[in-house]
């Protein structure tokens, strides 16, 4: 048989491969002037507009990125407060009426500066005539216990003559006795009038406790009884006295679920009303006109509204609190109680799913110390 001849693609009568169509169609395309009648798709070209929003996206996703992820955060406990006084002594104290009656004369006014022991006030009873008639009774009180006494020196010679003579057999056991009973009631009845007589006298005190003094060197203010036409009973405050230099500290108020993370001696910024200052929670030495101070206690126990309490003192060498002339006993302030630094990001995922703050590294927690305390023997 004889072989058929061999044929080249470019030949007539043969079919071209499907290589030489692709080469054919891409010699075809890059031929100039096959589109030139398309117009149209000639001027279509990418915005700029659109480009520039497709790259500000990226960069900003990057940005964004970069910040969540390496940018700190300094997590905080904020909270409100206000201005108290640290010694119980230095706090406001109230001028109380020690007896009951009606104001007399007022010794000072609103503003006044007194001193411990400097009169505040008189009053005066309702019946003029209570000091008198209080002497006299306890002239006839005493007169009771003389008469009293006297008798029952009498009645006990008596018992002591009747002993001697029961025991000769000279006097009746039923005689005996009574002269017992009578004495015996000779001494109650002396018990009575020296009783009354103590009455009496504790009445005289309180009458001569009529003028009432201040407990403590401050200013007054609040007083609240007019002289002579208001009836004011035992124990009513007539006025208040306020120190002048007390030690000031600032009584803040946290959140339970950060109270386990406060301890003393953090560092807090405070912002007092009436000072103006910004606060960035995060970035605290970006913010101004703020003022430093540290932890000193924290409470163990919560307050009726499930808040725990926070005393925060001034921190040494740093930017001093306002004088006590301009920042006062129960001026309003808000703190912020620096913790930890962590990431922007995570922050942000903390607050999203509301979980506590970050618990200091180093530290024991107390499901540490509850592990701890569990038995790790082996059960009997």
């Amino acid at each position: 048989m004889s072989s058929l001849p061999e044929h080249s693609a470019g030949q007539p009568g043969f079919a071209p491969s499907f290589s030489e169509k692709q080469r054919a169609a891409r010699s075809d395309a890059s031929l100039p002037g096959r589109y030139d009648h398309f117009h149209t798709l000639q001027t279509i070209k990418t915005p700029r507009i659109a480009r520039f929003f497709v790259i500000s996206t990226i960069i900003g996703i990057l940005l964004v990125t970069a910040v969540l992820f390496f940018a700190p955060w300094v997590q905080t406990a904020a909270g409100p407060g206000e201005i108290v006084a640290l010694n119980p002594e230095d706090r406001p104290q109230a001028v109380t009426a020690l007896v009951p009656g009606r104001v007399e004369k007022w010794f000072v006014q609103d503003g006044d500066l007194v001193k411990a022991g400097d009169p505040v006030a008189r009053i005066m009873d309702n019946d003029p005539n209570l000091v008198e008639r209080l002497r006299a009774e306890r002239l006839q009180v005493l007169a009771e216990i003389d008469a009293a006494q006297a008798a029952l020196a009498t009645a006990n010679l008596n018992v002591d003559r009747n002993q001697q003579l029961y025991s000769e057999g000279l006097l009746a056991r039923r005689d005996y006795e009574a002269s017992q009973i009578t004495a015996a009631g000779y001494r109650s009845s002396l018990a009575v009038a020296r009783a009354k007589l103590n009455q009496v006298d504790i009445s005289l005190d309180r009458q001569s406790s009529q003028t009432v003094f201040a407990p403590r060197s401050g200013r007054i203010q609040g007083v609240n009884s007019a002289t002579g036409s208001t009836y004011v009973d035992a124990g009513a405050q007539l006025a208040t006295v306020v120190p002048l230099r007390p030690k000031r500290v600032l009584e803040m108020y946290a959140d339970g679920r950060d109270i386990a993370l406060i301890h003393p001696g953090q560092s807090v910024r405070i912002a007092f009303e009436g000072w103006p200052a910004i606060q960035f929670s995060g970035w605290p030495t970006l913010g101004g006109g703020l003022f430093d101070g540290r932890v000193r206690s924290v409470d163990h126990s919560a307050q009726p509204n499930g808040l725990f309490r926070v005393l925060v003192e001034q921190q040494p060498g740093e930017r001093s609190w306002p004088s006590t002339e301009y920042l006062r006993v129960g001026a309003k302030a808000r703190g912020w109680i620096e913790m930890e630094t962590v990431s922007v990001g995570y922050e942000l995922w903390r607050r999203l799913n509301d979980f506590p703050l970050e618990y200091p590294q180093g530290r024991v927690t107390p499901a540490d110390k509850s592990g701890q305390n569990e038995p790790s023997g082996k059960a009997l």
